[in-house]
C-alpha cells in the first residue's frame, strides 16, 4: 500500500488538469475490447506494478493498438483528432480507477492479506471491490459526492448478488479551499470545514483525495463482535 501510495503523491494531477480537462473529442462508449479496465486491474492490483499513467497509455495503445484503430475507422473520426482525444479519456479512466484501487489496498491492509477482489467482471457488476471477511462478504462501491460517508445500500439488480453493499462516498473539494481555507470573517470555509472533519478521507499534496483505514476498521469491529 505504502509503495502504490508513494507513485500517488508523484502525480502531477494539475499539469493533467491543464493538459486533459477541455479535451473531449473521444467521449463515446468504448467496445469491451478497448476499454481501459481489464489493464488497469492487471497492472496495478494483480501484478502490482506501480507505474505512471504515460507507461500505462504506452502498454494500453500497445497491447490493443489494432483493435482501437479499427474502433477509430468504424467512427469514421479523423485519425489526429481520435489519437488526441483518446489520451484524454484514458486518463479520466485511469486516475477514477487508481483511486479505487488505493482504497483496495487500504481494506486489505484491514481485513488481512488475501481478503480483497477487484477485476473488470465485478467492476461490471457495479462492485469496486469485494470483501471476504469470516464468510462475511462485502462488496463496496465508490462514489464521489459532495457529502462523505459510509452508506449500507441494498443494490437494485434483477440478479441476486451474494453479500453486502456498501458505499464509500468521497468529496473532492476545490485545491483553491485547501489553498484559502478562510473567510474574510475568519472562519473555515464549508467544503474545507466538511473535509478536515472527515476522519475517513485524507488528502495528499498534489490533490489526491484517499481513503484512510478508518472506515474499513470500523466495519471490521463490527464483524469482530
Amino acid at each position: 500500500m505504502e509503495e502504490f501510495e508513494k507513485l500517488l503523491e508523484k502525480v502531477n494531477l494539475r499539469q493533467y488538469r491543464e493538459m486533459y480537462r477541455n479535451i473531449k473529442i473521444v467521449e463515446m462508449d468504448l467496445p469491451k475490447n478497448i476499454q481501459a479496465l481489464f489493464l488497469l486491474y492487471d497492472v496495478y492490483w494483480n501484478k502490482k506494478i506501480y507505474i505512471s499513467f504515460e507507461e500505462f497509455y504506452k502498454k494500453y495503445s500497445e497491447k490493443y493498438s489494432s483493435e482501437i484503430e479499427a474502433f477509430r475507422e468504424k467512427t469514421t473520426m479523423c485519425k489526429t483528432c481520435f489519437y488526441k482525444g483518446l489520451p484524454a479519456r484514458i486518463y479520466r479512466t485511469w486516475a477514477s480507477i487508481i483511486t479505487q484501487i488505493h482504497a483496495g489496498y487500504v481494506a486489505e491492509a484491514v481485513f488481512g492479506k488475501n481478503t480483497v477482489e477487484m477485476s473488470e467482471e465485478l467492476d461490471h457488476k457495479g462492485i469496486d471491490f469485494k470483501v471476504d471477511y469470516k464468510g462475511v462478504v462485502l462488496n463496496y462501491q465508490i462514489k464521489k459526492q459532495t457529502f462523505s460517508r459510509e452508506v449500507r445500500k441494498e443494490k437494485k439488480s434483477g440478479k441476486s448478488i451474494e453479500g453486502e453493499f456498501i458505499e464509500l462516498k468521497y468529496d473532492v473539494p476545490s485545491g483553491e479551499y485547501f489553498e484559502n481555507p478562510k473567510t474574510k470573517k475568519g472562519e473555515l470555509r464549508l467544503p474545507y470545514k466538511r473535509f478536515i472533519e472527515n476522519k475517513n478521507l485524507k488528502r495528499l499534496e498534489n490533490g489526491f483525495v484517499l481513503f484512510t483505514k478508518k472506515p474499513f476498521i470500523s466495519k471490521k469491529k463490527e464483524i469482530d463482535v
